[in-house]
């Protein structure tokens, strides 16, 4: 057990990249943890024993004050950068009121992670939007400690499926000047060892700058990533740095969507790298070099064993995209019921549907279906592009193509 105490924990965000991969972590050091959403079914199929799940939206502060009852320490790791241009609005508003509930609820401390960047020369929405939400969260007085990371690399991270699939896709790129821009990734082990390792440091508050051993530009990252996979890649930069244009490139050859990418590539302007040796005086997390942090994401990916993705997080919905219903014959609609006897287990079967979609495709009229994402991404949707989590398991809230899943009753169908 990492804590010399069990402590009482809330994590925010658990159905996202970073929340999901830190509940288990947590659960497994002995600490008692919980977890709040706007949707707990996405949480109960996880194999999180013990784990206590409560309903609620973090923008209403009774749903807040209850999710913090008896919470000693609580993690915040929520964003609304799929919310459009006003992301930073709702940001600064459900950090004030979570502050405000922490200090109601008489919670320790609150552990943020957000953005690096140096304050002075941020020209990104989004990492002052980042770097905001920490004092936000502070202003009600509840202490705050502050992780401040770049790009986080790790099989499944917006940041680096970006990377991945441009130079995965690309031979020749024609980039804009953002490419020549400075950057410190860390590997998602080591953000993880900081969040984890931050309950043995109560006294710990304030802003903490992390990063690898690496300073790179963007164009040595992809092709340091080019390299490991024996990939031959060629790199141009424009004098111009075209962020609009870029975000439209992006939306085009990767699977992170328009909404998302537009505040990740307006980022890549500002140099981020640490300017401050605090964690590497506090913690005895030793970050990897960028290149062992893209040896175990591939490693990852290539034995299907990817534990969360961005595209698995509430947050990569639309703030006004609504969340499916379930369907009632009550509800007047005509129904198309057919069945269909197979001579197989239901496990057998149950299987074999779990598996659709992704890199297996669909087994009946698989062009119609590369039609309908086709016609999706020209509306502005999210097409086939998010693919799957895992090609053979599903949990509720994972993505299926332009699909996700809302409710799983293994073996039903």
């Amino acid at each position: 057990m990492s804590s010399a105490t069990r402590l009482h924990i809330l994590v925010t965000g658990a159905t996202g990249y970073i929340g999901g991969r830190l509940v288990p972590r947590l659960l497994a050091t002995g600490h008692a943890v919980r977890c709040v959403s706007r949707n707990p079914d996405r949480l109960a199929t996880h194999p999180w024993p013990g784990v206590e799940i409560v309903a609620g939206n973090l923008g209403d502060p009774e749903a807040a004050d209850r999710a913090l009852q008896g919470i000693e320490v609580a993690y915040y790791l929520v964003h609304s950068m799929a919310a459009g241009h006003a992301f930073w609005e709702r940001d600064r508003l459900m950090a004030t009121r979570f502050g405000e509930a922490a200090a109601r609820a008489g919670v320790r401390r609150i552990i943020y992670l957000g953005g690096l960047g140096d304050p002075s020369h941020v020209q990104s929405w989004h990492l002052v939007s980042r770097q905001e939400v920490g004092r936000c969260l502070a202003a009600a007085g509840v202490p705050v400690l502050e992780f401040r990371a770049a790009v986080i690399v790790g099989s499944g991270s917006a940041s680096f499926e970006i990377l991945r699939h441009l130079t995965e896709r690309l031979p020749i790129m024609i980039t804009p000047t953002w490419v020549n821009t400075r950057c410190q990734p860390i590997g998602i082990r080591s953000v993880l060892g900081y969040l984890i390792e931050a309950l043995d440091h109560p006294a710990a508050t304030g802003v903490f700058e992390i990063g690898g051993l690496d300073v790179l530009t963007y164009r040595e990252m992809m092709l340091r990533y080019a390299a490991q996979r024996g990939l031959r890649r060629v790199i141009w930069a424009l004098p111009v740095p075209l962020p609009q244009l870029s975000s439209l490139w992006v939306d085009l050859l990767t699977p992170v969507p328009l909404s998302i990418a537009r505040p990740l590539v307006e980022s890549l302007r500002t140099e981020v790298i640490v300017r401050s040796d605090r964690a590497r005086h506090t913690f005895s997390v030793q970050p990897t070099g960028y290149d062992e942090a893209v040896k175990l994401a591939l490693a990852r990916l290539a034995a299907d064993d990817v534990e969360t993705t961005w595209a698995s997080s509430l947050a990569s919905l639309a703030q006004d995209e609504p969340e499916a219903d379930a369907l009632r014959s009550f509800e007047g609609m005509l129904l198309d019921s057919r069945r269909r006897r197979v001579r197989a287990p239901p496990a057998r079967v149950f299987e074999a549907l779990s598996s659709l979609g992704g890199d297996e495709g669909w087994p009946a009229g698989n062009f119609l279906w590369q039609l309908r994402g086709m016609m999706d991404r020209l509306v502005g949707g999210t097409g086939m592009r998010r693919g799957r989590r895992r090609p053979r398991e599903l949990l509720v809230g994972d993505p299926v193509d332009f699909w996700r899943v809302e409710a799983l009753e293994p073996p039903h169908l």
